[in-house]
């Protein structure tokens, strides 16, 4: 046997002997062509995501062919194995109802087979939060390869991408801009080859976090799917995955609270998508931490969005890759980064910037000197109707609706809003707010992306192009709009949101942090008392059972409350100076 790793001689399988588990192991695999020489090396793990359904993940056996090369290359054995595949526009009800479910099946396969790293391949929007929630608490060297954004298109001579040409384009079809025949054409130019969302959405935004947490490769978050460079970040990442196993890297020296707060601040100074700030809570929780997120809204005043990115600016992420991609927008947030923090290569994040490609000029990353929007992406909101806060993006929100008040116009939940909000009797104005409820984690349940109201057609054909929406759900990271979020408690939980009336006053004010509804305290007293409108009855059995059961609320991740870290390490982003707790994030 070689030393180092343990090899197939890790996770044996309890017969009371641990001889012939061994033995037993050995001889099935040398039916498939092994020889001792190559059963004695570090054994690299690969997840396979790939699946029919999800074409975000449709380079997939090209980067596992890849990967595995650069596992040979250090000296290793690279074996596959796979796990389930989750797809946004192919997962019903939602794909983040099966995130949670994909983070179990990548921890418990982590844990159970004898791998000595892992290589975590994903790429569609719940994907690569799942594989790091799953590999947090798994605690075995772990470095993430996203899959890459796809190709961009063309229609009628303009560029385009999915997915919000995808939004503007179904809008435009619903103001009746658009016809028939041009919405079919359109629909087969929006995606031009495998890959993710080619703008801001929430699989770009969480490559993008990955690299800034230090998970995986400097520069490997931004190229597209069918590119050289993406290939051969995946032999890169075999070979690196090898050497970690070595040195004993494991994923809780890398997930520090430094990292997540240089995670947060990328997801700032990106224009990234809300669902990004879920998704690190989530992993967070793994590890220990809670979000913070008065401290969070403090970061986003004093960090810009410095990415022209698609929807808070006009381009595409195969344009932000040519730019320089990640490593050059940290190379402008420098000083305001956790430089110290230690990286998937075994080098701080300081030394991996020291090692950067000097800038060069280009027009998607902007100077701190000239933002596309002065300050963070998101703002977090607080009021009566938020007690423990909402969000909005509002790099993508309408400026003259960021101080607002209007008339409520409420939907009780999806079916409902599907069934009025075109009725051409339906009583709403351009003033009103739009209030959707009952899409929360446990209302819907998973807490799907119908935060997205859609404008009511009767004003879309008037014009209308934004209203101020309020919900307790989500929106992809695709979209734009003045549209508050993530409002927690959410309805369904006995939140604010779940006394609101047609006709009550809603204000907005980002610039004073606040959602509030002009209802007075008696009165909200009074209409918590009344009989609860009549529920779909809680699910009896089965997964959709345990998701409602025990997953929390947005501000927490949305995660499982007994998947959570039973280790308390403090809040992210911290205090200024506050002190990393001990221990590893590991736990049992």
């Amino acid at each position: 046997m070689l030393d180092g790793p343990p090899g197939l001689r890790g996770n044996l399988t309890n017969y009371g002997d641990s001889g012939f588990a061994l033995f037993l192991r050995k001889a099935f695999i040398k039916g498939s062509g092994y020889t001792d020489d190559a059963l004695d090396r570090t054994v690299v793990g690969i997840v396979d995501t790939g699946s029919g359904f999800n074409p975000c993940h449709g380079n997939m056996p090209q980067l596992i062919e890849a990967v595995k090369r650069g596992v040979m290359l250090a000296g290793g054995l690279p074996v596959e194995f796979p796990t389930i595949s989750v797809h946004e526009a192919f997962s019903q009800p939602t794909s983040m109802f099966l995130r949670n479910l994909m983070s179990m099946d990548t921890e418990e396969m982590i844990r159970a087979l004898p791998v000595d790293a892992v290589v975590l391949i994903g790429g569609c929007d719940k994907t690569v939060p799942a594989q790091l929630m799953g590999a947090a608490s798994a605690g075995k060297p772990a470095i993430q390869l996203v899959t890459g954004s796809m190709l961009t298109g063309s229609h009628r001579g303009v560029r385009v991408g999915a997915c919000t040409d995808c939004r503007a384009f179904w809008g435009r079809y619903r103001a009746e801009e658009v016809d028939e025949e041009e919405i079919a054409e359109v629909n087969g130019r929006l995606v031009g080859s495998v890959g993710t969302c080619s703008v801001a959405g929430t699989a770009s935004t969480m490559a993008c976090v990955a690299e800034a947490l230090g998970v995986s490769l400097p520069g490997s978050a931004t190229p597209p799917a069918v590119t050289a460079d993406r290939t051969r970040f995946a032999e890169m990442t075999g070979t690196r995955a090898v050497e970690m196993a070595h040195e004993g890297l494991t994923v809780d020296r890398i997930l520090t609270r430094g990292a997540f707060e240089n995670a947060l601040r990328v997801l700032l100074a990106l224009g990234g998508s809300t669902n990004g700030l879920v998704h690190l809570a989530a992993v967070a929780g793994r590890l220990g931490y809670s979000l913070d997120l008065d401290r969070f809204d403090a970061m986003s005043k004093e960090t810009p969005v410095l990415v022209d990115l698609k929807p808070a600016g006009d381009h595409y992420m195969e344009d932000l890759h040519r730019a320089g991609g990640v490593p050059r927008l940290l190379l402008e947030l420098r000083d305001l980064l956790n430089t110290d923090e230690l990286t998937v290569t075994g080098r701080t994040l300081g030394e991996e910037l020291d090692r950067a490609a000097a800038p060069f000029p280009q027009e998607v990353i902007r100077a701190r000197s000239a933002p596309v929007y002065p300050a963070g992406g998101i703002a977090v909101l607080r009021g009566n109707l938020a007690p423990n806060g909402a969000i909005i993006k509002q790099a993508a929100a309408d400026p003259g609706l960021m101080e607002h008040q209007g008339r409520a116009v409420v939907f009780e939940d999806s079916e409902d809003l599907a069934r009025r909000i075109d009725d051409e009797d339906l009583d709403v104005t351009p003033e009103d707010v739009l209030v959707l409820r009952g899409i929360g984690p446990i209302g819907a349940p998973g807490m799907p992306e119908a935060g997205y109201i859609p404008i009511p057609r009767k004003l879309a054909r008037q014009g209308v192009k934004d209203m101020v929406r309020v919900s307790d759900g989500r929106m992809s990271g695709t979209a734009a709009g003045t549209i508050v979020l993530h409002v927690s408690p959410e309805s369904a939980a006995g939140g604010p949101l779940a006394l609101v009336r047609d006709g009550d006053t809603i204000r907005l004010s980002i610039s004073e942090r606040l959602i509030h509804l002009d209802v007075s305290e008696d009165e909200l007293a009074a209409r918590s008392q009344e009989p609860p409108r009549a529920a779909a009855p809680r699910p009896g059995r089965g997964y959709r059972k345990l998701y409602v059961d025990h997953v929390n609320q947005a501000e927490q991740g949305c995660d499982f409350d007994f998947l959570r870290s039973e280790t308390d390490r403090g809040a992210v982003p911290g205090a200024p100076s506050a002190p990393e707790a001990d221990g590893g994030g590991t736990h049992v």
